[in-house]
């Protein structure tokens, strides 16, 4: 009788704490996670990360972890989710090394929703991404795909009329000139070409875009070509 009634108390334990986890992904008002993590006995940290990865590597990748950690393994697309309190981010990363995981932002604990959220469109934006604070850019140049669409179409018109091969090749050499700031023997290095080609692709992309110098549309140009793939 004493060893279930434990066994019980432990199961309800679990499903207050598997509860609590929800209300911090739907991103529920503090008075609700208050009164969430009050019923599951929880000790509210500074701070929570989300952790994403596949579902069956939730629960042993917690067991490594500090055990205050929240943890659910029963989201969509197969897919598990670890709240870890006031992690060290480098030693999380560690951590997880063997894991197929994607790390959020550390965010104060009733906004560990937006962490999540961080982490979950990291992972629909690329396989490859495992810490999402080495891809700022590419979030935030992905979070309104209309926008970005829109303003490429607009920063890039002059290439539209070109060959596709040769669009492309000359977006390639100004996402390269831009990003090493004209400095010409570099830019040849990360497109493998020499040099005298870059400075003929140049004088090509200045009669495209008489207004190159411009700051405005030097800003445009970055924005535009700055995601990779697109």
């Amino acid at each position: 009788g004493h060893a279930d009634e434990l066994a019980a108390r432990g199961r309800a334990h679990e499903r207050h704490l598997e509860h609590l986890a929800r209300d911090l992904l739907a991103g529920a008002s503090p008075d609700v996670l208050l009164a969430s993590a009050q019923r599951a006995g929880w000790q509210p940290p500074g701070s929570l990360t989300a952790v994403l990865l596949p579902a069956e590597q939730a629960r042993p990748a917690y067991r490594a972890l500090d055990p205050s950690t929240l943890v659910l393994d029963d989201l969509p697309d197969a897919t598990g989710v670890l709240l870890v309190p006031d992690a060290d981010r480098p030693r999380l990363l560690r951590q997880l090394t063997e894991r197929t995981a994607v790390i959020g932002p550390a965010r104060p604990w009733t906004r560990a929703s937006a962490s999540y959220a961080r982490a979950s469109r990291a992972r629909s934006l690329s396989c490859g991404i495992r810490d999402t604070e080495d891809h700022l850019p590419e979030l935030v140049l992905s979070a309104d795909a209309d926008a970005f669409a829109d303003l490429r179409t607009r920063a890039l018109a002059p290439l539209q009329a070109l060959p596709a091969a040769t669009a492309r090749r000359l977006e390639e050499t100004l996402r390269a000139w831009l990003l090493h700031q004209g400095r010409r023997d570099e830019v040849a290095a990360a497109l493998f070409v020499h040099p005298q080609t870059v400075r003929y692709r140049m004088s090509q992309l200045r009669e495209l875009f008489p207004d190159l110098p411009s700051p405005q549309r030097v800003l445009e140009l970055t924005l535009a070509v700055g995601l990779r793939g697109t």
